[in-house]
């Protein structure tokens, strides 16, 4: 399953378990045939080879971050390596700007604009293609997304739509202002598996599981 090894346990993906969409990540990372686990607390941290930070609302997750004390041993965990993923919210954490607010984590050289679509009534689905994630249109949904509106010289971007940037990385950041784990496309989460130095169990191009369905994620938050 791994190609990482921290003693003889497997290094695993986490997600952040604090506030937002948890639950459909590790759905999709069960599916994908990684190991992962939730991350809660300072302890969560052992053996992480990558960590996802979900869709929510990011001022509350940063507000919890400090809370449990779990923000100084997020950055020292990717100083030692471990890559991060955010998703909407988690993109936002990440950035070194966001529009009239203060940085949280500060790990890629993005400006961020919140709310960047307008209210959660402009939320919307599309497609594109990301020629390094998936050869195939991948599926997109927008809730109340933001907008990625500059990227630095060492930020590489991944997908951009008119005026704005969706999707960019740097070596250790993934960021997408787009919810991959709202539909069935495992690319993304694949992709980051392999940025993590994990082998999924689940190749080729594109994966998209037509027998799954939006509330398969359910049965972990024990509905």
């Amino acid at each position: 399953m791994s190609l990482r090894l921290v003693g003889n346990i497997p290094a695993a993906i986490g997600v952040l378990d604090l506030q937002g969409g948890v639950h459909e990540h590790l759905e999709h990372l069960e599916r994908l045939g990684v190991a992962y686990k939730r991350v809660k607390q300072v302890g969560d941290f052992t053996n992480l080879a990558g960590l996802i930070i979900p869709g929510g609302e990011s001022s509350c997750i940063s507000r919890l971050l400090n809370f449990f004390g779990i923000k100084d041993v997020l950055l020292e965990s990717h100083r030692r390596g471990m890559k991060i993923w955010g998703t909407c919210a988690g993109a936002i954490l990440l950035a070194r700007k966001v529009v009239g607010e203060t940085a949280c984590l500060n790990l890629i050289n993005i400006t961020v604009e919140r709310n960047g679509f307008g209210s959660q009534l402009d939320s919307f689905v599309s497609e594109a293609i990301l020629p390094d994630v998936a050869a195939e249109p991948i599926p997109l949904t927008f809730i109340r997304a933001p907008k990625i509106i500059d990227a630095g010289p060492d930020v590489k971007i991944l997908l951009k739509i008119d005026d704005y940037i969706a999707a960019a990385e740097n070596k250790s950041v993934l960021v997408t202002v787009f919810h991959p784990e709202l539909t069935g496309c495992l690319a993304l989460h694949r992709y980051f598996s392999s940025k993590c130095g994990l082998n999924p169990a689940i190749s080729g191009n594109n994966y998209i599981d037509p027998l799954w369905k939006n509330s398969s994620w359910t049965k972990y938050a024990g509905i």
